[in-house]
C-alpha cells in the first residue's frame, strides 16, 4: 500500500479529527510562519515608508552593531542569569511539589492543596505586577513591615537592583508552582503501583521508592519538559519586567527582549531590534537541538 493510498484512508477514518485540527493549522500559519518574512529587515535598514522592498539592505551591520554595543554584555548577562535561575529553581520545584503531593492519601485535602496551588497561574499579569508594586514599596508590606522589622529601614525593593532578579524569580515560582506540575501528577499517575507494592515486600522505604520507582517513571516526562525549558532558556518574558523595572534597576532587570522592545517599538528602529530578536532566536533553537541531542544519547527519551 503506497503512501498516499494509507494517507487517504487515514484522512477518511478521522476526517473529523483533523476537521478541529484546521483552526490550529491556521493560527500556525498566520501567526508564526507568515511573519517569518519579516526577518529580512534584520539585514536592512528599515524604513516602514519605503517598505522590505525599499528599504536599503546592510548586511550583518545591525547583528555588529549590537555586539559592539554598551548593552550587549549586560543584556546578555541578565537574560542569562534570570534564565539560568528559572531552570535550577522553577524547573525543579513542580516535581517536588508533586511527589509531595503524591504522599497526599486524603483525596479530599489533596485536592484543596492542588486548587489553591493553581489559582495564582490565572491572575492577570497587570493585576499580578500591580501586587508586586504594593508589596515591594517603602510603605507595602515587604519593602516597608518586614524590611523595617528585618533590615532596620523601609526599602522600595523595585528601585534597588540587587533585589530584582530575586523578586522576578519568586514571583514567577508562587505563580507557576501548581500550574507547573500538573503534567507531573498526570505522568505519576500511570506509573504502575504493583512495583512500590512489591518494593514494600522488599523492605524498601518511602526514599528508596521515590528514587528507584517514581522518578524513572516520570522521567521520559521530565526530560521532555526539561528540552522545551531549555528551548526557551534565553526568551525570558519581557511583559512581566517591563511592567516592573525603571531605569534605576537597568542593570539587571534589562534583558534581551525588553531591550528590542525598546529598540524597536519606543526609538523605532526596527532592522536593529529585529537583527537583535533573529539573533535570540537562533540561540534558543541551538539550545533546543543542543539539549535534544544529549538527551538522545544519554537517555531513552527526547522530543524528536
Amino acid at each position: 500500500m503506497s503512501f498516499w493510498h494509507r494517507l487517504g484512508r487515514d484522512l477518511k477514518d478521522n476526517r473529523a479529527y483533523y476537521i478541529m485540527f484546521i483552526p490550529i493549522i491556521i493560527y500556525f500559519i498566520i501567526f508564526c510562519y507568515l511573519p517569518m518574512g519579516g526577518i529580512i529587515i534584520a539585514f536592512q535598514n528599515f524604513r516602514p515608508a519605503l517598505g522590505i522592498l525599499g528599504s536599503k539592505f546592510v548586511g550583518l551591520k545591525n547583528f555588529m552593531d549590537f555586539f559592539r554595543s554598551v548593552y550587549f554584555g549586560r543584556v546578555l548577562r541578565n537574560t542569562v542569569a534570570l534564565s539560568l535561575l528559572s531552570l535550577f529553581i522553577c524547573f525543579p520545584l513542580p516535581i517536588v511539589f508533586a511527589l509531595l503531593l503524591n504522599e497526599i492519601h486524603n483525596l479530599r485535602f489533596k485536592k484543596t492543596i492542588q486548587t489553591i496551588s493553581y489559582m495564582p497561574y490565572f491572575i492577570s499579569l497587570v493585576v499580578l505586577a500591580g501586587i508586586i508594586i504594593d508589596f515591594t514599596s517603602s510603605d507595602g508590606l515587604i519593602g516597608g513591615t518586614l524590611m523595617r522589622v528585618f533590615a532596620g529601614r523601609e526599602v522600595n525593593l523595585l528601585s534597588d537592583p540587587k533585589y530584582f532578579r530575586s523578586i522576578m524569580i519568586v514571583s514567577e515560582l508562587w505563580q507557576g508552582l501548581g500550574y507547573s506540575s500538573i503534567i507531573y501528577v498526570a505522568a505519576l499517575s500511570s506509573v504502575d503501583q504493583e512495583q512500590y507494592e512489591a518494593a514494600e515486600i522488599d523492605g524498601a522505604n518511602r526514599w528508596q521508592q521515590t528514587f528507584h520507582i517514581t522518578l524513572p517513571g516520570i522521567s521520559s516526562t521530565i526530560i521532555i519538559m526539561l528540552i522545551l525549558k531549555c528551548g526557551t532558556l534565553l526568551a525570558v518574558g519581557s511583559e512581566k519586567i517591563i511592567l516592573l523595572y525603571n531605569a534605576n534597576t537597568y542593570e539587571t532587570a534589562d534583558v534581551i527582549s525588553t531591550f528590542v522592545y525598546r529598540k524597536g517599538l519606543q526609538e523605532f528602529n526596527y532592522g536593529y531590534s529585529t537583527a537583535v530578536g533573529l539573533f535570540n532566536s537562533v540561540i534558543n533553537f541551538v539550545l533546543i537541538l543542543s539539549t535534544n541531542a544529549l538527551a538522545n544519547r544519554f537517555s531513552d527519551s527526547s522530543l524528536f
